[in-house]
Parts: structure tokens; sequence; C-alpha cells
């Protein structure tokens, strides 16, 4: 089952805006319902990164702080991640309260205008092998996702905006493109991010010693995220970092002042690989295709002039029901993309798309061997990867 994204009620896109409503910035609204009161001037947003609703519910032993959160429904919503289920989309939506036609990153691996290599907008690099180039020259992240950013709204508006994470994301590409604002904080480790974390939200004090000033706080944990791509969603290993993000979790909410809340949402679940379909070792998948992007569960296929319903043709016949296997027109009309896709945003998106609909996953060992070999993956629409939770807490919860 593939689930549309919630855009404009319950997506990545919709959480920041909600918090900045409660915050007083102009413009911004609580699409999700979230219903923070409106004393609360202290915001710490915490992004884990690939912890997925469904794998937090399968894991209540090893994350007890979040789960019981989690369990208290309707105060905790399940939300969707975008199209597809990927960080660099899901980031980029997080940071401009945009679904992806409109901030254009729609993919892990995607095309761009003047380049005859797809682009990494995780590394802002060229995917491949091939002559060095400058992307940060030739594709000048501020003219890419041009949009301004919730960061920087929040930040016109007065309130004192930190970022926290590992210190390449300060200069990075899609921190430029999409959570561009405020001032950055480098960290080091998980107790880091939890001091870090506490002390921003409680930097901000009035003039004299009054009221506290109006502040959002982003915290970005990776590591969940990399422990499921190397050993699985269903390792062990995966279980005890998700017992270290809960314990981070609990550290913060502990510390949280009086008019300060912490809400804890991710990017994308995970689902750990099932048939595994080497595309390069199959000639006639690669037959017409120009460029293959996206990720393992989630294709942009760039065709040869003239060889799209060819290729849509052979790729259905071999994928069969593992895969939904569909044009550009069709995903945007779904709209997979969200409501509007802006005209520079379309020759991003593959002319097909091949999306997982079991455990399988389209890999390429000769050109991408380190992916190839991960044991999970996401980037599709299941339940498993697209659903998220939005857990809060605040000072007297």
């Amino acid at each position: 089952m593939l689930l549309a994204p919630r855009y404009g009620e319950a997506s990545s896109a919709d959480v920041v805006p909600a918090l900045l409503s409660t915050l007083g910035v102009p413009g911004q609204s609580d699409r999700i319902g979230l219903g923070l009161d409106h004393s609360v001037r202290r915001i710490c947003l915490l992004l884990i990164d690939g912890l997925g609703a469904r794998l937090l519910a399968a894991n209540p032993e090893a994350a007890p702080f979040l789960y019981a959160r989690l369990a208290e429904t309707p105060r905790s919503p399940i939300l969707t991640a975008g199209f597809p289920s990927t960080t660099a989309t899901s980031l980029s939506s997080l940071g401009t309260g945009l679904p992806p036609g409109e901030h254009g990153v729609v993919g892990y691996l995607l095309a761009v205008p003047g380049q005859d290599r797809l682009m990494n907008p995780l590394a802002w690099r060229l995917h491949g092998p091939g002559p060095h180039v400058d992307l940060f020259k030739e594709v000048v992240p501020e003219q890419f996702q041009p949009r301004q950013t919730l960061f920087e709204r929040a930040a016109a508006d007065g309130v004192a905006v930190a970022s926290l994470g590992p210190a390449p994301l300060e200069r990075s590409g899609l921190t430029r493109a999409s959570l561009r604002g405020g001032t950055f904080h480098a960290t080091v480790s998980l107790g880091d991010l939890a001091a870090s974390a506490a002390g921003a939200l409680c930097a901000g004090r009035g003039e004299g010693g009054g009221e506290s000033a109006r502040t959002f706080v982003y915290a970005y944990h990776g590591e969940l995220d990399y422990t499921g791509h190397v050993r699985g969603p269903d390792s062990e290993a995966w279980r005890l970092e998700l017992a270290h993000v809960d314990r981070m979790a609990r550290q913060i909410a502990e510390r949280l002042p009086a008019d300060g809340a912490l809400v804890v949402t991710a990017d994308h679940g995970m689902v750990r690989v099932g048939e595994a379909i080497d595309v390069d070792a199959e000639p006639e998948l690669t037959e017409g295709v120009r460029l293959l992007g996206g990720e393992p569960r989630a294709r942009h296929l760039y065709t040869e002039p003239g060889a799209t319903e060819r290729v849509r043709a052979t790729w259905r016949r071999r994928l069969g029901e593992d895969f939904e296997v569909l044009d550009r027109a069709d995903a945007i009309a779904r709209g997979w993309f969200g409501p509007v896709v802006a005209p520079a945003v379309l020759p991003r998106i593959g002319d097909l798309l091949a999306v997982a609909r079991s455990s399988a996953a389209l890999i390429r060992r000769s050109i991408e061997p380190r992916q190839s070999s991960m044991l999970g993956h996401h980037g599709s629409l299941t339940p498993e990867e697209v659903e998220v939770p939005l857990l809060t807490f605040t000072h007297c919860s």
C-alpha cells in the first residue's frame, strides 16, 4: 500500500509553520492542530533521522520515553513525509514549509539543467565518475531553492533561531538551500546535542531579566538512520541506538524552561530490504534509460528521447507488483509532489518513477556499491517509510 503525503494538514512541511504560529510569527498557521499553548515562547524541534512512527511503535522497550508519548493518541499525531521519503527532500520541506514540487529537492539523486550527471543534494556534488565540478558555483544553493526559509522568516520577526548538528552541516549546500537562517552551533555527540539544545533554549532573556525572548532551536541527529542503513532497522544495533536517542530526548525534556517545549519528529522511516534487483546487471532495464536517479526504493528514470513508453512497459513487465512504475504526469496528478509543481522543478523529476510496493529495492552494484550493500532503505510511500511521529513535551508534561 502506498500512502499519498498529506500536504497542508499533516506532513513534514506543516511542522515548523505550526511551531512558529505558536511563537506569533506572522503568516504562519497550525494546520496540524498541534495546539501548543501560546505561553510557550521557546521551542526545540528535535529531528531524528530515520525514526519512522511504525519503527518506534514496534520498539517500546528500547524507547520508553518517546513511546509513552506516541501512545497518547490523538495527542501525538502521525504525520507523513513528502515524496520521496528521503532526507534531503524531507528536511527541505521542514525548513521551507513547502512540498517538494515547490522547493525543488525532489530526490536523493536528481537531474539538473546543464549537467550530464545527477546531483546529490545532500553532498551538493555530482554523482558518479567524471571531471570535478564545483557545484556550489554551477548550482548555487540559494538560487536552486530561492524561497525564503521559515528560519529566515522567524529570525526576521525577532525570534532567536539556532540550528544544532554536526559541523559539516553548517556550510552544506542543503543547509544553504533549505535550512538557512539563524545561528549554527556544531555538536559532537548525543550528550553535546542535548546540552546544546538545553543551553540554546535557555539563552534568550528579555532585557533587564524580564520576559524571555522567543526562541526556536532546530536540533538534528543522524546516527539512527545510518545504523539502520548499515545494520538494518530490525537489528540490535538499531535498537541500542534508539535507546540512546530516547535518553537524549528525555534529557532535553528534563531541562526545559518553564515556557519551553520539545517537539520530536523524523524525516522518514525505513524498511529492511528483501529482494535486491541489480538494474545494471539486466540490460533490458537499462535500454533507453539516459540517467537513473533517486534511490533504491524510489527511482527517477530519465529516458532517451522517444523511449519513455517502451521503458515503462519493460520495467512494468520485469518488476511486476513489487513496484509502481508511472510517468511524471501521473505522479504529479496523484499529488505526490504537492498541489503545485513549479516549472523549474519539472525537469528535475524523472520521466518515469519506479516506487517500491514491497520490500524490494533497485540497486546498482557496479556504480553504487556502498549504497547497494546497505540492508535498510527508504524513499517509497509505504506506511513504514512515510509515516513519522510528532511528539510534544512541555515543562509540566
